[in-house]
């Protein structure tokens, strides 16, 4: 058993939701992490798409549920004390996959312990356990302490995007991809006739590239007003998946020291990408030909350890008016190449 102390606490998280190069939406899911010797847990986990169980979108009494269960308050859901700790951030079957653990009280104290990969109710924890996690022991107030304030119930952390500008039909498009991935969106001309109330309901405003400067100063003008600090995003070009990158990105209120991804640029044929722990990271890259018709290549798709990458582009696939987005689980950059 672990004799030394870990910190235990809890912050907002997001999984970064997205319009995928085939076709496909990636669901953006809010949640809550865990926060073990001041690094989210998941970032111990390099190649995981998950939430933990205290997702803001689930009904609050099995939001509640949840907390008490990790408080110790109710019988383990699994066998041999077994909880989930991240899961599905598409469903919560455990047949998708769970990271889980055994957690238990330790006089004051509570341990978790025997973290481990699981699709059924059984495990096996010399073939599916995450031997390099672990065990970690918490002080039992402290551990308390963080967690007692959620059983009010999960933050309000709702998103909700101000769509301005004149091409209605990228912009309907864009607003149908953010509600298809979950997050809010409502489309103006302008905020001359929008109450401070409502203002107060984004949490970003995105500016069609056509939009002029006196326009989009009169609707930040607009927000200060209210007293809203909402992200501001420019659009870089009308493509519905780069669009929405650029607002997930804006939507990530985390500090620097709690993001996978810090750092993206490309130049020419090269992309250099920083990240602060060994993750899966996706590069895609949007471009804009001679008659503005969109093209989408996926340029690359691996595990990077902590540290900075320079990875080599597909000419073709950024010549031109292009742009590259770097994608982890819970981070989305986005950036424009320069050649």
């Amino acid at each position: 058993m672990c004799a030394e102390y870990t910190t235990f606490g809890l912050a907002p998280a997001m999984r970064a939701g997205g319009v995928l190069t085939d076709g496909g939406y990636q669901v953006h899911r809010d949640f809550v992490d865990f926060i073990v010797d001041g690094r989210p847990l998941l970032f111990q986990l390099s190649d995981l798409d998950a939430v933990s169980p205290l997702a803001s979108d689930v009904p609050p009494a099995i939001f509640t549920a949840q907390v008490r269960s990790l408080l110790l308050e109710s019988a383990a859901p699994l066998p041999g004390g077994r909880y989930v700790v991240y899961g599905c951030p598409e469903c919560e079957d455990l047949a998708c996959g769970a990271v889980t653990a055994v957690i238990r009280r330790d006089g004051e104290d509570v341990v978790w312990r025997d973290f481990a990969w699981q699709t059924d109710e059984h495990v096996d924890l010399d073939l599916n356990g995450y031997h390099g996690i672990g065990p970690f022991r918490f002080r039992g107030a402290e551990y308390r302490a963080a967690l007692s304030p959620l059983l009010d119930g999960a933050p309000d952390t709702r998103r909700r995007v101000l769509l301005i500008g004149a091409r209605v039909t990228v912009l309907a498009k864009l607003a149908a991809a953010l509600r298809t991935i979950g997050v809010g969106a409502d489309i103006a001309h302008d905020t001359d006739a929008v109450p401070a109330d409502e203002l107060r309901g984004y949490d970003a405003v995105v500016f069609g590239h056509s939009v002029g400067e006196r326009e989009r100063a009169a609707v930040r003008d607009a927000f200060e007003r209210a007293r809203v600090p909402v992200a501001h995003v420019d659009g870089l070009a009308p493509i519905v998946p780069l669009l929405v990158a650029q607002i997930e990105h804006a939507l990530d209120r985390g500090p620097a020291e709690r993001r996978r991804l810090t750092g993206l640029t490309a130049r020419g044929g090269t992309a250099d990408v920083d990240v602060t722990s060994a993750c899966r990271v996706t590069l895609t890259a949007y471009r804009l030909d001679r008659l503005a018709r969109p093209h989408t290549h996926e340029v690359f798709d691996g595990v990077l350890e902590a540290g900075h990458h320079r990875v080599a582009l597909d000419g073709k696939a950024v010549k031109g008016q292009s742009f590259v987005v770097a994608r982890t689980s819970t981070s989305v950059l986005v950036t424009a190449v320069t050649h």
